[in-house]
């Protein structure tokens, strides 16, 4: 795999600076940095990172407006690749976002606008490292035990265009594939849903990863989500 590109939005520059130096110490290609939404916005289209690292309280447009609206673009861009474009288009970034409040509202805030993690900003240097290789790969920085409880605290099932679509993606699922979704929201791991099924454990990623590609999720911490945002599991309920 090649040198991750990371780019650090943040509008105080002693963070910036010090998160840049913590993560090329580590072979890390810090390609860009903003000082607010707006910036991060211009730097990401211009440097295609792998891993943005964003502020949540940015002045002007805040960090989860960002990610929204930068996810959004690049599911645009995927789209218009797929009707009859030349070139592939790049994959989306992973955005981990950094705040000082560990308050459930920002963890869930941030999952909801599509971000792959959420850290504090006195996390420790082996850390961030350690995190921005986990988005890399394709890993949800948030244990989905931790994700269902967030989503049972503030998700409502909801009718919108996207849940609509969502209900209408679930019917693309086998059996044993919606079974598997409803337990990834109850926060259950790959060895305890092997475990639950009488499968190996090469299964079950196998499993998930058709869920996460048949309802274009990025990772499980999404997926849980959608299993109560669609209903397909109610919070409380066990």
């Amino acid at each position: 795999m090649n040198a991750t590109r990371v780019v650090i939005a943040d509008d105080q520059v002693l963070v910036r600076t010090g998160f840049r130096m913590i993560l090329m110490s580590e072979g890390i290609d810090v390609v860009g940095e903003a000082a607010n939404g707006d910036e991060a916005l211009r730097v990401v289209r211009e440097t295609r990172p792998d891993v943005v690292l964003m502020d949540i309280r940015m002045p002007g447009m805040d960090g989860l407006e960002a990610t929204r609206l930068i996810l959004s673009e690049s599911a645009g861009a995927a789209a218009g690749s797929g009707s009859g474009s030349a070139e592939p288009a790049p994959e989306p970034p992973r955005i981990i976002i950094l705040t000082t409040f560990d308050l459930d509202q920002y963890v869930y805030a941030a999952i909801t606008a599509g971000a792959s993690g959420f850290l504090l900003k006195d996390v420790s240097p082996e850390h961030l490292v350690a995190a921005v290789g986990m988005v890399r790969a394709g890993d949800a920085m948030l244990a989905p035990a931790i994700t269902r409880r967030l989503v049972e605290r503030f998700a409502v099932p909801t009718v919108n265009p996207r849940t609509e679509a969502l209900h209408k993606d679930l019917a693309t699922l086998t059996p044993r594939e919606r079974e598997v979704l409803g337990l990834l929201g109850r926060g259950l791991s790959n060895a305890e849903l092997a475990a639950r099924f009488h499968l190996s454990e090469a299964t079950v990623k196998t499993h998930v990863a058709r869920i996460l590609a048949k309802l274009n999720l990025r990772d499980r911490a999404q997926a849980v989500v959608v299993a109560y945002e669609t209903g397909l599991i109610t919070p409380g309920v066990a």
